[in-house]
């Protein structure tokens, strides 16, 4: 991998980790659903001049119904549920909490598609799902009882949150493999922006969101969402999917940075071995770690 591209996907990975940070800066001040309609509004109106500069406006109407289904399912919904997250949750729980998506698409990928799986993979999965269960419990264990509900209910909605991440991205896999990412990007945050205009006009603010919640915001939707699309485009381009989506894997250890350094969040010894436990998971799941003795199929894929 040459050094341009290793720097594109740490960078890919921090901007993707600090969008954790700004999730948790804004929502208190803005709330889920406006927070949510402010995000997507901004992205779209970024991406939609790259779209028509790049000339692919006619991709993205060919293939409208898909593209808002991703948008429903991999912008909408997932801005409201991290949001929601966000109001009870640190930042660098939050990041952990979603590197499960790896182990949803797997999931979901098996189920639903019936790609295969072999017994690494499997093990992967049960590793993975293991270390979000000693997380949550390890962050409930310490919870005044008022809090146990709330804390439980934002971990679910994180966890919600990349499953719609794993249906998205099998959905992506199965039904718009051809066509181009930007247009699905874009597309998928302009259906967000429809979707989520209604709820965040009827739950806005009483008292107006200060500078640096606007400023969380519209960072997230600028440089998380934009910016680092245009990055992943490109290693896609240049490395293939497999090897871009290697980014995630650095996701959590950003999210947990971030949230340290700007927001002085704790960071425990449980929390980062839940971490290890979750992306060793992820790795066996996602084949980066298979050992050959386990590699015999445990599902294979249909034809």
């Amino acid at each position: 991998m040459r050094r341009g591209d290793a720097l594109s996907l740490v960078g890919v990975a921090a901007l993707w980790g600090a969008s954790y940070l700004f999730i948790r800066v804004g929502a208190p001040a803005f709330g889920a659903a406006a927070m949510a309609g402010v995000r997507a509004l901004a992205a779209a109106a970024l991406l939609l001049p790259l779209l028509l500069w790049r000339g692919q406006w006619a991709a993205l109407r060919r293939h409208g119904r898909g593209i808002a289904f991703v948008g429903v399912t991999n912008a909408a919904l997932p801005f409201l549920l991290f949001n929601f997250a966000a109001l009870s949750l640190p930042a660098g729980l939050s990041s952990i909490l979603s590197a499960t998506t790896p182990l949803f698409a797997a999931l979901i990928g098996a189920i639903w598609l019936g790609d295969r799986l072999t017994l690494a993979r499997m093990a992967g999965l049960s590793l993975g799902f293991g270390g979000v269960v000693l997380l949550v419990a390890g962050k409930l264990h310490v919870l005044p009882q008022a809090d146990l509900l709330r804390t439980a209910l934002a971990a679910l909605a994180c966890l919600v949150a990349t499953l719609l991440y794993g249906v998205s991205g099998n959905f992506s896999k199965r039904y718009l493999a051809d066509v181009p990412p930007l247009a699905v990007a874009t597309g998928s945050q302009v259906v967000a922006a429809v979707l989520l205009a209604g709820p965040a006009l009827a739950l806005w603010p009483d008292a107006p969101p200060s500078p640096r919640a606007w400023g969380a915001v519209l960072a997230l939707a600028a440089l998380c969402t934009t910016f680092a699309y245009v990055l992943f485009f490109g290693l896609i381009a240049r490395l293939g999917a497999s090897r871009a989506m290697s980014a995630l894997f650095l996701i959590p250890a950003f999210g947990v940075l971030w949230g340290c350094v700007f927001l002085d969040e704790a960071f425990s010894l449980q929390m980062g071995l839940s971490c290890l436990v979750i992306l060793a998971g992820c790795a066996l799941t996602t084949g980066l770690l298979e050992p050959s003795r386990w590699t015999a199929p445990f599902m294979t894929k249909r034809a």
